[in-house]
């Protein structure tokens, strides 16, 4: 009898029949809160009202219009209202289905549109499992090892991971830019000229490697990098993008800072198949012919999906929510640290927070977070675990969360900590 596969691990032991705002049901009837929102795809929450009925409606007129051979209306619309929201300068976009493929996109956008070869991204990045995006990743062995020879032409620079960086060697945060600005020019002294560099590919706030935002100044100083060098800077907001940090973008927290290629997926189309590039025109002509493209890219029911949920942000002011609830959730993680000797750092921007578990030699200590994120779950608190060592818990609830609902969360976390954690 046909299974799934095997190393399909699910993080959690729930069987979900129905999903409703923060909350998931499974077939007995038992609610979860639900503080992982799909990998922060359900940015509206489940089955938010006003994204069915897009759903439904446009489910009913067209279903699939593929985009090389006809346009549709949603697509077309979809592209007018985002120009509302992204960074200025950033007209044209090109639609895939999920990160992976927008940042394999971005990757070819870079080499085209260059004549470069090479590329640099930072320690703890995740940019996917396809094989040049996975060639981009560093934020653990488990996304790239056994598959290679990757793709080549990639160096890694380091990234100012401000908790690392003071245990290992007593950096502030700001030394700690420094430090990785440094480690950056040397990359590019010694392992990738800037005449064969590309682009630099950068999150603004590591995922899978931990929960980790850039430090202020860091961003910064890629770009001058980059205008000074003529290299491309990448920003993959996958993860980070439509308010999940609090700001519609989460590079907008440095001041000043534009990209020359922004990647969005995830929290775009609140849990539909839905991802893409924007550049400047005049970057993505310069893609070689037939090198964009796809089967599901700009699908009309995701689009009408992406289109209820800028709605959704704008009326329910959503961006704004993900910060003020943001602050309230970390200001309760702090506390319930404060009497976990185990809980070693809290960090995150918005509603993208996570709690980092170490040994007292702070050494990472995998089982005490896989133990509490486990306890949890049981608790019905549905969390996930990140970090190059998988001992970071994160929490990602859907940007309609309310103040009730941290607290609750809060709640059942501080008891999740006092059992799991011994």
């Amino acid at each position: 009898m046909p299974q799934l596969s095997p190393v399909l691990k699910q993080a959690t032991p729930v069987v979900a029949v129905r999903g409703e705002g923060l909350h998931l049901y499974d077939a007995d009837g038992r609610r979860y809160l639900d503080f992982t929102s799909g990998v922060g795809v359900t940015s509206t929450g489940h089955c938010h009202p006003r994204v069915v009925e897009a759903v439904r409606e446009q489910a009913g007129r067209l279903i699939h219009g593929q985009y090389t051979t006809v346009l549709h209306d949603q697509l077309l619309t979809l592209t007018e209202r985002l120009g509302e929201v992204l960074p200025a300068g950033l007209d044209s976009l090109f639609y895939a289905t999920a990160g992976t493929e927008a940042v394999e996109a971005a990757l070819r956008l870079a080499r085209h549109a260059t004549g470069r070869q090479n590329v640099i991204v930072f320690e703890g990045s995740f940019h996917g499992r396809t094989m040049g995006a996975a060639a981009l990743t560093t934020a653990g062995t488990r996304f790239r090892a056994g598959i290679g020879p990757l793709v080549p032409g990639v160096a890694v620079a380091p990234f100012p991971a401000a908790f690392r960086l003071r245990l290992s060697l007593g950096l502030s945060e700001e030394e700690a830019v420094a430090h990785a600005l440094r480690g950056l020019d040397e990359v590019l002294a010694t392992v990738s000229a800037p005449a064969e560099t590309a682009a630099m590919f950068v999150e603004p706030v590591l995922g899978e490697g931990g929960y980790v935002p850039a430090p202020a100044g860091f961003l910064a100083g890629l770009r001058e990098r980059a205008d000074r060098h003529g290299i491309l800077l990448v920003v993959d907001e996958v993860q980070t993008g439509f308010g999940r940090t609090g700001r519609f973008w989460a590079h907008q927290y440095e001041r000043g800072v534009l990209p020359d290629v922004l990647i969005t997926a995830k929290g775009l189309a609140s849990g539909f198949p839905l991802s893409a590039i924007a550049a400047p025109t005049e970057l993505m002509r310069r893609a070689w012919p037939g090198s964009q493209g796809g089967t599901y890219g700009g699908n009309p029911v995701a689009c009408a999906a992406a289109l209820a949920t800028l709605d959704v942000l704008r009326e329910e002011r959503l961006v704004e929510n993900a910060a003020e609830q943001g602050a309230r959730l970390l200001d309760g993680l702090r506390a319930v640290a404060a009497e976990a000797p185990g809980i070693a750092d809290v960090r995150g921007l918005g509603l993208m927070v996570a709690s980092e578990f170490c040994r007292p030699d702070g050494s990472p200590d995998p089982d005490a977070a896989r133990r509490v994120q486990q306890t949890a779950a049981d608790l019905g608190l549905l969390l996930l675990l990140c970090g190059t060592h998988l001992n970071v818990v994160r929490m990602i609830p859907a940007l309609v969360v309310t103040a009730g609902q941290i607290d609750e969360a809060l709640a059942l976390w501080s008891k999740a900590v006092a059992a799991g954690a011994r």
